[in-house]
This record gives C-alpha cells, sequence and structure tokens, in this order.
C-alpha cells in the first residue's frame, strides 16, 4: 500500500508549487499583519505624544500621514495610486502560480505585503474610501517618515531587481531534471 501511495503523489513541481505558495501567503499575511499592527500602535500611542527618541536623533518614532506616493509627491492623485495598487496586487497574485525560485517568491510576497499594507490604509482610513491616508511613522534624519509596508516594498523592489540584474531565473529548472533542492543528488 505504501508503494501505491508513492506512485499516485503529483509531480514534484505541484509540491513545489505549494511550497512556494505557503511561503508567499505566509510572508504576505505576517508584513500586512505586522504593518497593520504597528500603525495601529502609532494612530495610538504617537499621535498626540511627542516623538519618541529610540537612537537619539537617528531614529525616531513619529505619527504623520500621507496622501500621496512616496516622498509625498501626487497627494491630489490618490484614487489614482489606490486603483493602481490593486492592480499591482492582482498581478502579484496571479504570477506568483509560475514562480518555482525561492527567492523570486520571497521578494514577491514582500511587495505583495506592503502594497496590501499601503492599499488598507487608503481604503479604510480618513479622509475616506480611496482617499485615505497612510499612516508613517518611522523617521530618520533627512528622509521622509515611513512604515513597514514602505520598508517592505522597498527592501522587495531592490530585491526583485538584484534578482533580474544576476539573470536568476524565477521558475527553478532543477525540480524538472530530478535534481533534489539540497544537494543536487539525482532522485
Amino acid at each position: 500500500m505504501y508503494g501505491l501511495q508513492a506512485e499516485r503523489r503529483a509531480p514534484l513541481t505541484s509540491s513545489v508549487n505549494t511550497r512556494i505558495g505557503r511561503y508567499f501567503i505566509i510572508v504576505s499575511t505576517g508584513i500586512f499583519g505586522l504593518d497593520l499592527a504597528t500603525k495601529n500602535w502609532a494612530e495610538t500611542y504617537l499621535r498626540y505624544a511627542p516623538d519618541i527618541k529610540v537612537i537619539g536623533e537617528f531614529l525616531k518614532f513619529s505619527y504623520s500621514t500621507n496622501s500621496g506616493a512616496a516622498f509625498n509627491v501626487l497627494t491630489e492623485a490618490t484614487l489614482i495610486l489606490t486603483t493602481l495598487k490593486m492592480v499591482v496586487a492582482g498581478l502579484l497574485i496571479y504570477f506568483i502560480r509560475q514562480v518555482t525560485n525561492l527567492r523570486w517568491a520571497i521578494a514577491m510576497s514582500l511587495l505583495l505585503g506592503g502594497v496590501l499594507g499601503n492599499l488598507f490604509d487608503r481604503i479604510f482610513r480618513p479622509p475616506g474610501v480611496w482617499r485615505g491616508e497612510v499612516i508613517d511613522w518611522i523617521e530618520l534624519p533627512n528622509w521622509p517618515t515611513f512604515n513597514i509596508a514602505d520598508s517592505a516594498i522597498v527592501i522587495a523592489g531592490i530585491s526583485l531587481a538584484l534578482l533580474a540584474t544576476f539573470n536568476i531565473p524565477f521558475r527553478d529548472d532543477r525540480e524538472n531534471r530530478g535534481e533534489s533542492d539540497s544537494q543536487g543528488v539525482e532522485r
């Protein structure tokens, strides 16, 4: 009976896609949850309080909102930015099914988690649906205040650029050649 189960097992690429899908969901929801929790914390404890100096003047926690994109540009284009974020989220969810390389999957999930974190603010925070302001709370000198979602988006962007620059394919063909992920031993 044990041999029959092994014969009916899904192909290796299916199990790789399942594993990649799990990482994608875990990392994306983790970033989204962490971003949401820290923004709620910032809104509750930093909104009307003085800045919290974490590392002197170098790193402070300071509440602010942003109605535009990065560096507070396009403040009048909130509806366009929100729509663009929804399109990006949809494309990431669509294309992750084709990814079998863990590095690409993690970078894409960081991007999705960050996009969803800021999209949540745009949809559910004041002044209204599709025009909500994003909560920012991490402050560095000579840099705009940002949040966890922004950090995840930047890390994802750098990671995706490096993966593309070094021609690392988003499909890991080792599964198709019958090689093991961990030791390169043929099965």
